[in-house]
């Protein structure tokens, strides 16, 4: 491998930044921000590592790394069972509910409209009191808004209800996925990343399971909440059975002092007001990628459902033979992102997906919809299957819960409507089929938005930072080093300018590589 060369700075500044990383994908190696041992910095151009076995990565985790990433796993599934149960239910929960699909929708508008609120309040009491009880909490109450679902009598029950349980869910992402990735080896990251977000078509693909099971039948979806519970509470009560999280743990050890509220809001907001860029960068990322996600898959049970006109078990096994496409492609592009980069995954997997659009809607089959369903949502996942790692990697360090928690959710937020827009356009336009059928068009409508969005997230990923390869399992907890700071100066026994300095070097170092 040829040896590393110096290079320019890291851009500072919206316009040189996005100038700066629109040259640097076309480069192969990538600029990496390092600091030596004597806490000095410099920047150079770095060649990736080669892909390794993964086996041999696997390896690299220790038992207790292991549970760790799957107890995050696990929490991240379930959460994705308990969504994916309405959005794979529309049509039965219309029947049921006496009201159009459209209106069913509004009730994953409000979900996702709250779950920002979740990230916020337990991301942030992730970063403070650890990723252990908070999650717990999370989990259990999920598991009894399910409960209160099923036995909602009105439809307006059934919209409170599941607006109180965005709230719980979105505390559920930030926390799993600091938990099940901050003792992950740095090599291996792109790998368990890859295989961590695929927990959310994992539950899809569970609850579609669920669904084929229990029948067409009106009223059988309240069985499939009845699993959804039992899986959220379970994961709850065996989330109790292990530890904290021994990084934040170690964290906090080094932090030393016990973090005030005072001190830890003291430095979320330091935080906001140096990396307000980032922060906007992020969410507009995770705006487009939410999108994505949604419009590409909440409706497309209803899209077999009426527009292709199968039966529900037809309908189910085109969903899970999709989803499963979706978990094999989140885990392989994102074990490649750790050779290619973060962004070129994410740009190449996006761009290969608006390709395949007219062979994911135009058949007629049921084998070939399956099939195209299979390879689009590889690459649409595959593009997903980057994002907890890439999340982690911008993150200020010791917001590693809360950041990409909040980011996450409030890209959520803004795209909430999307389930609720692709179902009004299409009952509100109709088409013919060959056999002379009037049906709902679902298939252009999720074509043509979902051919924007990922032009979009091309465009975004492309023109945004990127930081492969950054180490943070030494961070402080938030909050640590302002009560370092203050109980300095409260002592007197060291100038209060010379500890902000000293606060500021700290959190400048971007990168250390082995």
């Amino acid at each position: 491998m040829a040896p590393n060369q110096d290079a320019a700075p890291v851009a500072r500044g919206t316009i040189a930044t996005m100038k700066q990383s629109w040259a640097d994908l076309f480069r192969w190696r990538q600029r990496l921000s390092i600091t030596n041992e004597y806490g000095e910095n410099a920047t150079e151009w770095q060649s990736p590592e080669p892909l390794q076995n993964p086996v041999k990565l696997f390896m690299q985790l220790s038992p207790r790394d292991w549970v760790f990433f799957i107890v995050g796993l696990a929490a991240w599934t379930a959460d994705a069972f308990d969504f994916h149960a309405l959005s794979i239910q529309t049509v039965k929960l219309a029947d049921y509910y006496d009201t159009s699909k459209t209106d069913i929708t509004t009730a994953i508008t409000l979900t996702l409209l709250l779950r920002s609120v979740g990230a916020a309040f337990f991301g942030l009491a992730g970063d403070k009191f650890g990723r252990k009880w908070p999650m717990v909490l999370n989990m259990i109450v999920l598991g009894l808004l399910q409960i209160a679902t099923i036995y909602s009598a009105t439809f307006q029950q059934f919209l409170a209800v599941r607006s109180l349980f965005g709230l719980f869910m979105g505390g559920v992402y930030g926390n799993a996925i600091a938990m099940a990735l901050e003792n992950c080896p740095v090599n291996a990251r792109g790998l368990m990343s890859g295989i961590l977000q695929q927990g959310y078509s994992l539950g899809y693909v569970l609850a579609a399971c669920a669904n084929l099971g229990v029948g067409g039948a009106t009223d059988s979806w309240k069985t499939v909440f009845w699993i959804a519970a039992g899986l959220s509470i379970g994961v709850g009560l065996v989330r109790i059975c292990f530890p904290e999280s021994q990084q934040f743990l170690a964290a906090k050890r080094a932090g030393k002092p016990k973090v005030t509220p005072a001190a830890f809001f003291r430095e979320t907001r330091a935080m906001l007001s140096k990396e307000w860029r980032m922060c906007i960068y992020c969410i507009i990322l995770m705006t487009w990628f939410n999108y994505y996600s949604h419009t590409s898959q909440d409706s497309y049970t209803t899209f077999l459902l009426t527009q292709k006109e199968f039966g529900n078990a037809a309908a189910s096994r085109g969903s899970i033979i999709m989803k499963v496409g979706a978990c094999v492609g989140g885990t392989i592009i994102g074990y490649l992102s750790q050779f290619v980069g973060r962004r070129r995954a994410m740009v190449g997997a996006a761009l290969i997906s608006g390709c395949l659009i007219p062979a994911w809607i135009l058949p007629t089959g049921e084998r070939s919809l399956s099939a195209s369903g299979f390879f689009m949502q590889f690459f649409v996942q595959g593009a997903w299957g980057v994002i907890p790692i890439h999340l982690n990697e911008l993150s200020p360090p010791a917001f590693r819960s809360s950041f990409p928690g909040i980011t996450y959710q409030v890209g959520n937020m803004i795209s909430s409507p999307s389930a609720q827009i692709v179902n009004a356009i299409a009952e509100s336009h109709l088409m013919t089929r060959p056999s002379g059928d009037r049906v709902e068009a679902y298939g252009p409508t999720m074509g043509v938005a979902t051919a924007i969005i990922a032009l979009g997230i091309a465009v975004t990923a492309a023109l945004g930072p990127e930081k492969r390869g950054s180490r943070f399992e030494t961070t402080a907890p938030a909050g640590a080093e302002q009560e370092v700071m203050v109980k300095r100066r409260e002592s007197g026994s060291e100038d209060a300018s010379g500890s902000e300095a000293q606060l500021e070097k700290g959190r400048d170092i971007r990168v250390e590589r082995a």
